[in-house]
């Protein structure tokens, strides 16, 4: 059976399990997804599934967009993700998915889109230790130090680590666990954090390690 959803992360909570302690869990919207696609080996490659997300405005999305939705006669939609499948049974383009995909215990892959920080120093961005706080200097707290060597090789290497933009990248939290799953309200609640603001878009897969 296909298990993928698209969602949207709601915030952070959290809820006691049978022993009394507290679970720190991210609650997610997942759903309902209307299947939007079907891709096969014969027509396009590969087998996919390509699911819509998110009801919205026509006039929030572009005319391509809409057509490509209204041949299965689905609603306009904000989010189209694509999940490549092995087995293509029993699903159909127009097909409405929810929560109950999932269940509680399962272990799942949260893809999103971490949120940005804009252009960060070396101390915020790779953890450097910074100069040191005496012996007479006054503006090399945070500096980087030396990037190079000398006149050999003369240049610094490709991927030194350095100042520049951080966040606001894809980003997969890795079989984390689904502790509720809540069919009526198209709601998942798993377990720790989930990369992304709340209202980011994510991505809810069966995990590839467990």
């Amino acid at each position: 059976m296909f298990k993928g959803l698209i969602g949207r992360k709601i915030g952070m909570t959290q809820i006691f399990d049978e022993n009394g302690a507290a679970v720190p869990v991210t609650l997610l919207e997942a759903g309902p997804c209307f299947v939007s696609q079907v891709k096969t080996v014969a027509t396009d490659g590969y087998n996919a599934v390509q699911l819509a997300f998110g009801e919205v405005n026509p006039k929030r999305v572009s005319k391509a967009h809409l057509g490509h939705l209204e041949k299965n006669n689905l609603p306009p939609m904000r989010v189209l993700r694509e999940f490549r499948v092995k087995n293509l049974e029993e699903i159909q383009a127009g097909d409405v998915l929810n929560a109950s995909v999932f269940e509680a215990g399962e272990h799942v892959d949260v893809i999103g889109t971490s949120k940005g920080k804009g252009f960060a120093g070396v101390v915020k961005r790779h953890g450097f230790r910074g100069g040191p706080r005496t012996h007479g200097q006054s503006d090399r707290l945070r500096a980087p130090g030396s990037s190079g060597a000398t006149t050999t090789p003369g240049r610094v290497f490709k991927g030194k680590r350095g100042p520049g933009r951080m966040g606001n990248e894809r980003v997969t939290s890795s079989n984390i666990r689904v502790v509720l799953v809540d069919p009526e309200r198209n709601l998942i609640a798993v377990s720790g954090s989930v990369p992304g603001p709340k209202g980011g878009t994510v991505v809810i897969k069966e995990a590839r390690k467990q």
